[in-house]
């Protein structure tokens, strides 16, 4: 290998731009559909057109950005598919909020030259996105990149309705869905956030007819009995007996109320009766179509009364319930307030207050699709990690309800439906028809309402390779393998696709889903804009570098925990990264000239089998994990190898070796393969800092990520120099840990004794007593100590107990003092951290990696004041 010399320090915002300008000019990461090589893909989930980079989005892409480099690295055909959503109520207001700083609406530019502009705004500023993606070293398939309102998608969401209206499991009909006065449209089940919230519960009485008395009702919204056209009571029920047949006359409206008896009211809510408003909740709709009762619609589109309600037309929902409180107060109808606490539901995009309503939608029937991916999830054909998440699935998939697809947005795919004006006929077909074929008519017009984003995004696994078309990446690349998501969109998204899959392509989406966390702040909050504890990730890119970022997220996220966000984390990442570097730089011109191993790995001395036996197990131990989806875990293995085994012991053991007191050529042959080998462990966690000082090392391929990974598999084990070798490591690392404690000058050589717990590693020892001696700086190392000497500080490991005579090295006196300083300190914060624990509120409120975390220290604390304690007791002595 020739001699080039690396740069000082590492500069990740350099070497970074420069290997992804590489990787777009020079390595394809496109994947062939006609390669003999088995698949391995997987899918993004797209993001909105509008969306901007997130620390949410840093830990899901790095996730699978991780799997699929290393699938690539292991000879798969690995294809990463990225792609946008087209998001129309995001988009839509985001195009809207443009227009009304110029004084104008939607409505004045019309339906087509609206839609051009959403178009406008998407080229200019949509995807941004995935610009900020790159950033992170993103190995998409860019030239399959998709857009769920592209042509060739556009036509499979539109054959996938007219299939589903076929087969009468799409419909239509008038029924009450979830309305936002905000976004001016309806909103799925699902769309819906509930917050609970404490109001008031408000008693009304209702005047009987005819008569003296009345009833009364309970209602959390008094705004909403305008529109009230019946009282409901039970069949039953013999507090409500004497009700039966008579009618209520409305408060303040004057409109005649029938008293119905239905099964569905709750007898022993309040007084037993109920008002009922058909139009504008689902139960009393429901209620409502069972007794043939008038549906009177109080609201406008943004939640204003409508007109024909006296002095409340106009006002807002929450002005006119102030009213109607105070008229009916002054009318002596107000029979009384409690506290009550109850669900609110609010729109999952503005956080607007929802309003039920009555409307025309479309609808899919929801519950004979779902039975099949039912069966799929209980069939271990698809499988969740962690699978706990499997709970919420059937819970769902058991309890569906149907589906509203339709909302009243103009961005988005245009429901294929028409209507004939000359005989009132509705066509759904996938191109626009000519004419009626009921009557020939050409006066048709189309449905106005687009279709629920979701119902595009349920069709991403398959529409993404041309369905319906039998594409050759349809054939080879569905199923995908992995899907990387949130449990958030569980509902939205993951449930669907395997219903829509199942459909229409006669198997499941994914073979595997894993579920990240939510990435919190250090006190367990998520991270939010509105709580101000959200950091900019590009100026989290700028301050550490990307591969820093994306080995922290990966290193300190177990699967399926949250990920607590903080700049220590971050800076570990960093640390790492300059570990790697220097090591590179000490090495590099000790290997000038060598091209790799030339001798049988069994023949080399100890410290080249150990660290070559190790390098075999670090593969074995990577591999499994990365195969399980253990990337955390398989990242810990890396990082341990790499700071631990070769950076802090392998290159300190190589020294003397290189410097001419052993087998320099070993050493050095050595030294390069770990190195080449730990960085093609790296590439798939730290692909820029890989790629830079794999470009020093004479690789295969036409760089790291295209290297081929190795598993371990019939690699070189030596289990015994493994054994030898910590045997010298637990003395070498006691010695260390007890000049620490007394501050002995690194230079200072000092005495040692040794008592063997266990017989076995006194040979180890005894054998590689010089290299111990360089390692720990000793300058007498007595390795027939039976028990402690006077005066000494000790430390015990599995094998030995290593003895430091503090005589002339230290001020007994003074050590004395420190040590007690030092115990009653561990003492107090021992205290401390355990009134923290014993707080069962605590306990039960904080995050559980937090909780977990505080028995951590409580355990380490513990040990570290028995080992001080220790200390202390042997020089009083």
């Amino acid at each position: 290998m020739s001699a080039r010399e690396l740069a000082k320090t590492y500069e990740p915002e350099q070497v970074e731009a420069k290997w992804q300008a590489f990787w777009r000019e020079h390595v394809s990461f496109r994947a062939d559909p006609h390669s003999s090589r088995e698949p391995f893909v997987i899918l993004i989930p797209p993001p909105n057109v509008t969306g901007m980079l997130h620390m949410g989005h840093v830990l899901n892409y790095t996730i699978q950005d991780v799997a699929i480099r290393w699938r690539r690295m292991t000879g798969r055909e690995a294809l990463w598919l990225p792609g946008m959503d087209h998001a129309g109520i995001a988009t839509q207001n985001m195009v809207e909020r443009a227009l009304r700083k110029e004084g104008k609406t939607r409505f004045d530019l019309g339906r087509e030259e609206f839609v051009r502009r959403v178009w406008e705004w998407k080229e200019k500023h949509g995807g941004k996105i995935l610009e900020q993606f790159g950033r992170l070293g993103a190995s998409f398939d860019d030239a399959r990149m998709r857009f769920t309102l592209d042509e060739g998608y556009t036509r499979a969401v539109l054959e996938v309705f007219v299939a589903l209206h076929k087969k009468g499991l799409l419909y239509r009909g008038n029924y009450i869905a979830s309305w936002c006065p905000r976004c001016r449209t309806v909103l799925s089940d699902e769309e819906v956030e509930h917050e609970e919230r404490n109001g008031s519960l408000y008693h009304i009485r209702y005047p009987l007819e005819g008569e003296e008395g009345h009833l009364v009702v309970a209602t959390t919204r008094p705004e909403t009995m305008l529109g009230d056209t019946a009282v409901a009571i039970h069949p039953e029920s013999e507090r409500t007996r004497h009700l039966r047949g008579k009618k209520a006359v409305l408060p303040l409206v004057g409109r005649v109320l029938p008293i119905v008896e239905d099964q569905r009211v709750d007898p022993e809510f309040g007084t037993g009766c109920v008002k009922v408003t058909p139009a504008h909740d689902p139960a009393d709709f429901e209620i409502g179509k069972t007794h043939g009762l008038e549906e009177v619609r109080i609201f406008e589109e943004d939640a204003s009364i409508r007109s024909g309600f006296g002095r409340y037309s106009g006002m807002s929902r929450e002005a006119a319930r102030k009213a109607v409180l105070e008229d009916l107060e002054a009318a002596g109808l107000l029979a009384g307030i409690e506290e009550h606490r109850h669900a609110v539901g609010r729109c999952y995009r503005c956080s607007t207050d929802i309003e039920p309503w009555l409307s025309t939608q479309w609808f899919v029937s929801m519950k004979p699709l779902a039975e099949p991916a039912i069966r799929a999830m209980r069939e271990g054909r698809v499988r969740f990690f962690p699978d706990r998440w499997e709970k919420v699935y059937y819970h769902w998939m058991e309890n569906i309800r149907d589906w509203c697809v339709s909302r009243q947005l103009w961005w988005g795919h245009r429901i294929p439906a028409w209507y004939c004006d000359g005989c009132g006929a509705m066509t759904v077909e996938v191109a626009a028809p000519d004419r009626c074929p009921g009557c020939g008519s050409s006066a048709l017009r189309q449905d106005e309402d687009v279709l629920d984003t979701w119902f595009s995004s349920w069709l991403w696994p398959f529409a993404t390779f041309g369905w319906p078309e039998k594409t050759p990446d349809l054939r080879r690349f569905f199923p995908s393998h992995l899907l990387v998501t949130g449990p958030d969109i569980i509902f939205f998204w993951v449930a669907r696709m395997i219903i829509s899959s199942l459909e229409f392509m006669g198997d499941v989406p994914f073979r595997e889903v894993y579920f990240h966390g939510i990435v919190r702040d250090a006190k367990g909050r998520k991270l939010s804009k509105t709580l101000g504890n959200s950091p900019d990730p590009i100026e989290v890119l700028d301050r550490y570098g990307a591969d820093a970022v994306r080995f922290a997220t990966i290193l300190t996220t177990p699967i399926g925990q949250d990920q607590i966000f903080s700049d220590d984390k971050m800076e570990t990442g960093r640390r790492f990264a300059n570990k790697v570097w220097n090591a590179t730089r000490f090495v590099l011109p000790h290997v000038e000239g060598v091209s790799g191993l030339s001798r049988d790995p069994s023949a080399l001395p100890l410290p080249e089998r150990w660290i070559l036996s190790r390098l075999t197990a670090v593969r074995r131990e990577a591999t499994a994990h990365l195969e399980a989806t253990r990337l955390n875990e398989a990242s810990y293995a890396v990082y341990d190898f790499l700071w631990h085994s070769y950076c802090d012991w392998y290159v300190e053991v190589a020294k003397p070796a290189l410097a001419g007191e052993g087998d320099a050529e070993a050493a050095r042959e050595v030294l390069l393969h770990v190195l080449r080998e730990g960085i093609r462990l790296l590439s798939p966690f730290m692909p820029h800092l890989a790629e830079e000082i794999g470009s020093y090392l004479s690789m295969d391929g036409p760089c790291v990520s295209r290297a081929r990974w190795e598993d371990g598999a019939g690699g070189f084990r030596d289990e015994e120099a493994e054994r030898e070798m910590e045997a010298v490591q637990q003395v070498v690392t006691a010695v260390r840990t007890l000049r620490s404690e007394v501050n002995v000058p690194p230079r200072e050589e000092v005495r040692v004794l040794v008592r063997f717990l266990d017989e076995t590693a006194r040979a180890p020892v005894e054998a590689n007593r010089g290299m111990i001696r360089r390692l720990a700086r000793i300058r007498d190392l007595d390795l027939g100590s039976d028990g402690r000497p006077r005066g000494a500080l000790a430390e015990v490991t599995r094998s030995v107990e290593v003895f430091l005579p503090l005589e002339g090295i230290a001020d007994l006196e003074k050590e004395r003092q420190r040590l007690a300083r030092e115990a009653e300190r561990l003492s107090r914060e021992l205290d401390r951290i355990g009134r923290k624990l014993m707080n069962r509120e605590y306990v039960s409120k904080a995050p559980p990696d937090v909780v977990e975390k505080d028995r951590g220290r409580e355990r380490r604390f513990s040990e570290m004041l028995e080992r001080v304690r220790e200390n202390l007791r042997a020089i009083s002595d």
